[in-house]
C-alpha cells in the first residue's frame, strides 16, 4: 500500500511541471484539484496567471476536469470562470470520483495525470485508479483541522520518499 502513497512526480507548483515530459508519458488528459493546487484555500476564484496556464494546456491539447472534496458551489463557480469540467463532493481517495473524471475526459488511466496537493486524498486517490501523479506543494499554510492534521503524517511519507531517492 505504501507505494499508492508515493507521487509519480514532484513539483514546487503547476508552472514546473514539464509538459513535453507528459506528452511523451502519453498524457492527454489532467485531472486536476482545487483548493491548494490551482489556488489557495480561501481564494474563491484563480487568478490571471492559473487561469494563463490553464488556456495553455487547453493550447498544448490537453483535456482538463476539475476533482475536488469541497462544495458544489465552489466547484461550480470555480469550473465557469475557467471553462472546464468538475466534480465536487468527490470523497478523494475513493476511486469514484476519478472514474467520473475519466469518463467525462473520455481518457484512459494511463493517458492521464492527477496534479494535487495532498497525498493521502489526491496522490492516493489517483494511484487507486490507475492515474500518473503528480503532487504539488500546498499553496497556503492556511487549512481546515483535518487537513493540518494528515499533513503531519504527509512529512513522514516525503521523508521517506527523500531518503529512498538518496
Amino acid at each position: 500500500m505504501y507505494e499508492k502513497l508515493i507521487p509519480d512526480m514532484i513539483v514546487e507548483n503547476i508552472y514546473q511541471i514539464d509538459l513535453d515530459f507528459l506528452k511523451e508519458k502519453g498524457i492527454t488528459s489532467l485531472v486536476l484539484d482545487i483548493d491548494n493546487t490551482l489556488v489557495p484555500q480561501k481564494s474563491k476564484f484563480p487568478d490571471k496567471q492559473t487561469i494563463e496556464w490553464l488556456e495553455k494546456m487547453k493550447e498544448e491539447g490537453f483535456k482538463i476536469c476539475l476533482i475536488s472534496n469541497n462544495t458544489k458551489r465552489r466547484v461550480n463557480e470555480f469550473k465557469e470562470k475557467v471553462g472546464v469540467p468538475g466534480i465536487a463532493w468527490a470523497i478523494k481517495p475513493r476511486k469514484g470520483a476519478f472514474k467520473k473524471a475519466l469518463k467525462i475526459l473520455d481518457a484512459k488511466p494511463n493517458e492521464t495525470a492527477l496534479i494535487g496537493d495532498q497525498i493521502f486524498t489526491d496522490i492516493f486517490g489517483g494511484k487507486r485508479a490507475g492515474l500518473y501523479t503528480i503532487l504539488v506543494k500546498p499553496l497556503s499554510k492556511e487549512e481546515l483541522g483535518w487537513t493540518k492534521l494528515m499533513r503531519r503524517a504527509e512529512r513522514h511519507v516525503l521523508k521517506r520518499i527523500e531518503e529512498y531517492e538518496n
